[in-house]
């Protein structure tokens, strides 16, 4: 048993509190050091006296848990923790918590944000009228783009979970026809029309694609040219998920050739995006740098439940355990 006042490292802390999201919760818990990133060959020296490790992105991998002996509780601040090399941790006894419920809303929230720029370009617009481009056209209602309404066309949720959930009310609520594929299909919503579909006739029938999945080794690189060319020409496809699950040079080429109508993404296959990621120079399509879970309210519920996980732990109870 860890003692009652525990030493504690933030591994990586500046994107849960950049400023606005105080570590008191956690704080209350013993003696805290954040840090505000750490690579992985900095981990054990920053860590060396700590009884609880929280990290993110921070790996915190076998090499580092064998030299880390006061260790006793790793707390992952996210719901993904892929960071953390679950099988040494177990090995040694070190339970592994997640946060698995803080963003839902938020991700939904963010993926309706990019579909609806992508039917709209409100950015753009807003852009021309700056630039004087309305001014100029002399007309009273100037748009450069298509304008596209969603009710009556389909969206595909691939990953049903909670978030998966959540974007199917709101496509409900905006009219559209929900589909879904998940490994589990059951309790189907209430709303109709709604069906669980198989993955490739979930490309084939979908307006819009949204990604909401976990990525693992089965999935990683799912959304491949096989699978964009069995997609209508006007499709769109949204990935707030991992940015793995997409071969990013398939999309690129889709798009570049009018396969599909258009992509938003929030996340890339590494991060930050680098300048020679294909995307960056597709066609229509919108990227943004991994924010959809980065709401003040999320993240506010991520600090809370971190330090639930920890007073937990102490207590001898430790809970979201995932190893």
């Amino acid at each position: 048993m860890v003692k009652k006042s525990a030493t504690i490292v933030v591994l990586d802390g500046n994107r849960l509190n950049p400023g606005d999201n105080p570590w008191d919760e956690v704080a209350a818990y013993g003696t805290l050091k954040v840090y505000d990133w750490t690579e992985t060959q900095q981990a054990v020296e920053r860590a060396k006296d700590a009884d609880i490790i929280l990290t993110n992105k921070s790996l915190v991998m076998r090499d580092s848990i064998d030299q880390l002996p006061l260790l006793k509780y790793i707390s992952v601040l996210a719901t993904g923790y892929n960071s953390v090399d679950i099988q040494a941790a177990r090995e040694r006894n070190i339970p592994v918590s997640n946060v698995p419920v803080y963003g839902t809303d938020s991700v939904a929230q963010f993926v309706f944000a990019l579909l609806l720029e992508l039917c709209h370009h409100v950015g753009r617009h807003e852009t021309a009228v700056a630039a004087g481009e309305w001014e100029r056209s002399g007309l009273w209602s100037y748009y450069k783009t298509p304008l596209i309404e969603l009710v009556s066309k389909t969206m595909a949720i691939v990953g049903f979970g909670r978030i998966g959930r959540r974007v199917g009310e709101l496509a409900h609520a905006f009219g559209m026809n929900v589909i879904a594929v998940d490994i589990r299909e059951e309790n189907p919503p209430d709303y109709k029309p709604f069906a669980f579909v198989a993955l490739e006739d979930a490309f084939r029938q979908a307006d819009v694609v949204s990604l909401n999945c976990a990525l693992t080794p089965e999935n990683e690189g799912v959304v491949n040219r096989q699978l964009l060319s069995v997609m209508k020409p006007n499709a769109f496809i949204i990935n707030a998920a991992r940015g793995p699950l997409i071969r990013e040079v398939d999309l690129a080429d889709a798009l570049n050739k009018g396969t599909i109508a258009g992509a938003a993404l929030d996340v890339v296959s590494t991060e930050p995006i680098r300048t020679d990621n294909p995307l960056l120079q597709a066609k229509n399509c919108i990227i943004t740098p991994h924010i959809a879970w980065a709401s003040l309210e999320a993240r506010r519920r991520l600090m809370k439940t971190t330090a639930e996980n920890i007073g937990a732990f102490l207590d001898g109870k430790p809970q979201n355990v995932v190893n």
